[in-house]
């Protein structure tokens, strides 16, 4: 039913049309602007020589969702912490796409000897909080009117789960 892999260029338009449709229509991305398919390269280029995951979720011939981590910040002594994110296309929610490659990025990590994962995620976006939850991440912090998007103030909570 579910096959979880590692991104391939292949991949590259269907990732692009799922992260177009958060930015375009929710607060999952805090960007305004779609991307084009040499923004999405890019992404995927940099990703590879950082060593960094950007997993799909293959279902019913086609990725229906994808999954990454980089290291939470640019400084030597977060080295072994990863923010991490899932998106699943809008036609395929609801079918555990989402845990399927949350437990694969968290296994990752662990196998990487990462010590912490991060989520940063919009506080409006209660069932993203309770579906981290389920995966043992607790809340942390939360961050008011950090963020700006369809002319309104976003708020940021970010959990944490100790690999």
């Amino acid at each position: 039913m579910f096959t979880i892999r590692n991104a391939k260029e292949c991949d590259l338009p269907y990732i692009q049309e799922i992260m177009n449709d958060a930015v375009l229509n929710t607060t999952a991305i805090y960007d305004y602007h779609e991307r084009d398919g040499q923004y999405v390269k890019n992404w995927f280029d940099n990703m590879q020589k950082q060593s960094m995951p950007i997993l799909v979720c293959a279902y019913e011939g086609r990725c229906a969702g994808y999954g990454c981590y980089t290291i939470f910040r640019p400084k030597d002594g977060y080295r072994f912490c990863v923010e991490h994110s899932v998106y699943v296309h809008k036609d395929f929610r609801g079918k555990g796409i989402g845990a399927e490659l949350l437990n694969a990025l968290i296994e990752r990590a662990r196998s990487e000897n990462y010590h912490t994962m991060i989520a940063g995620i919009d506080a409006e976006n209660t069932f993203s909080i309770e579906f981290h939850k389920k995966y043992g991440f607790t809340e942390v912090g939360y961050l008011k009117e950090v963020g700006f998007k369809f002319d309104r103030w976003l708020d940021l909570v970010f959990m944490e789960k100790i690999l």
